[in-house]
């Protein structure tokens, strides 16, 4: 349990549930690249371009493939992941606390803002439950995400 709890981040998303630090997607993306180069697809798109404009773009997609490799947390929140200047965790730590779901203000807090255009609110859902039911119930419990 102690280490789920570690997953849990200071704006009450799991880290657990989060595609960049399962790795998935950065995962096959880097297989994805290993086949389109072992099967020289990269002459294909050159020569299938012609009639198939969307094909003109692979060189940016498979760009944009290497960059998704790239895409993966080794280390949550709690121990130092995510970007160092992250206002929420600066908070947190000034604080003294475990999480936004400690603070009184959370659900007016404007640091928690930028995460509604990925989350909605699923964060707010999140710390609303870690206030009312505690770590534990929130760990076996549905996350938002």
């Amino acid at each position: 349990m102690a280490d789920r709890e570690g997953l849990i981040a200071y704006c009450g998303l799991y880290c657990g549930d989060c595609f960049i630090y399962q790795g998935k997607i950065a995962d096959l993306a880097r297989d994805l690249r290993k086949e389109l180069r072992k099967s020289k697809f990269s002459r294909f798109a050159e020569m299938i371009s012609k009639h198939f404009k969307p094909y003109k773009n692979y060189n940016t997609t498979y760009e944009v493939l290497g960059m998704m490799v790239r895409l993966r947390c080794k280390r949550t929140c709690h121990s130092g992941g995510g970007p160092p200047s992250c206002k929420i965790r600066s908070c947190c730590i000034k604080k003294e606390i475990d999480g936004c779901w400690q603070c009184d203000e959370f659900e007016k807090c404007t640091k928690l803002n930028f995460l509604r255009a990925v989350h909605d609110d699923a964060h707010i859902k999140n710390l609303k439950i870690l206030k009312r039911k505690g770590i534990e119930q929130f760990i076996r419990g549905r996350k938002f995400w």
